[in-house]
């Protein structure tokens, strides 16, 4: 064999390997969404956006329930490479304080209205994320919450005087209910449903999608809609993790965040609508609570995020200014 013919060998065995490497690229979506969640639908959207257009150059395959890692797990293990995608939600308020805007009581309305937000704000929220290490390729959601509970049906923020709460791990959602008179526990989501059943917490908070995904209607007595806080999920990459993909795998992947907004906010409509049956059929007390009463209760925590937080109240106004009754 001649110098050529060693040198193209060469070149061939080595661009092979890297070939294969690309068609065997595996992308691990790693959420806390149980089966019939919101967030189970989500991320299997994406990944069905995402699969049909990678083809061979990558997989996205999705781990739900946990399985990866709590949130907070999640978080770490997208910087060490071990996950690619979360979908984070609450938990992004203890990760950059701009997130906190999303804590503050009723100050989302609608989807329109977050659509708006994100349109007009969503530099500020990637600029936060990127400090911090992490980028966000799509705007999901959580939802709408509502207050779960065995004690009495909460009207106004005194009923909830001393009712141990589950909450996420997030100040402000801690800060909230402890205005409100309750004694907020920050939880992971997988841990919630023994501790509701072992009586070790009195209630919790979360959007009808994942009460009944997580099955809280067998071990709740009153479901009280409060609408207190809309959740945004975010799907997240590791920023240094991210700017290793192809860079046409990367455009995919953004292209599916983007479109799949969609079909989770349809998606998001229509459990509404089906899954309060769901736990109100299971024998769950439903009462609409005193919404103006929480609101007018609200007014220190906008307060406070407004004096502690750069820019806080820029965006509060920004945000206000950008719902549909402003």
């Amino acid at each position: 064999m001649n110098i050529k013919s060693t040198l193209l060998a060469g070149i061939a065995a080595a661009v092979l390997p890297l070939q294969a490497a690309a068609q065997d690229l595996t992308l691990r979506f790693g959420h806390v969404g149980g089966p019939g969640s919101l967030f189970e639908a989500s991320a299997n959207a994406f990944a069905g956006c995402a699969n049909g257009r990678l083809g061979d150059r990558a997989e996205v395959q999705v781990f739900g329930s946990s399985q990866l890692g709590n949130d907070r797990e999640l978080l770490q293990k997208l910087k060490l490479g071990q996950v690619d995608f979360s979908l984070p939600s609450s938990v992004m308020s203890s990760v950059a304080p701009e997130f906190g805007i999303f804590e503050m009581p009723y100050i989302i309305q609608t989807r329109d209205h977050m659509r708006a937000v994100q349109a007009e704000l969503g530099d500020v929220f990637q600029e936060a994320a990127l400090s911090e290490g992490y980028r966000i390729i799509g705007y999901f959601e959580n939802g709408f919450r509502h207050i779960t509970n065995n004690t009495r049906p909460i009207t106004t923020p005194e009923d909830l005087s001393g009712i141990k709460l589950r909450t996420p791990n997030g100040e402000w959602r801690v800060k909230m209910f402890q205005l409100y008179g309750a004694n907020p526990t920050p939880m992971a989501l997988s841990e919630v449903f023994t501790a509701l059943q072992t009586n070790v917490i009195d209630g919790q908070e979360n959007p009808y999608a994942q009460i009944a995904s997580q099955k809280f209607q067998e071990v709740q007595e009153y479901l009280s809609i409060t609408g207190h806080v809309y959740t945004p999920g975010y799907v997240l990459v590791a920023e240094n993790q991210w700017q290793r993909l192809p860079e046409d795998v990367r455009a995919d992947l953004e292209a599916c965040g983007s479109e799949t907004q969609a079909v989770v906010y349809e998606t998001a409509e229509r459990l509404e609508n089906e899954l309060l049956e769901v736990i109100r059929e299971a024998g769950v007390s439903v009462n609409e609570a005193d919404k103006q009463a929480f609101i007018d209760a609200s007014a220190p925590i906008y307060e406070e995020f407004a004096s502690t937080v750069d820019g806080g109240a820029d965006l509060i106004e920004r945000i206000q200014a950008l719902a549909p009754d402003s």
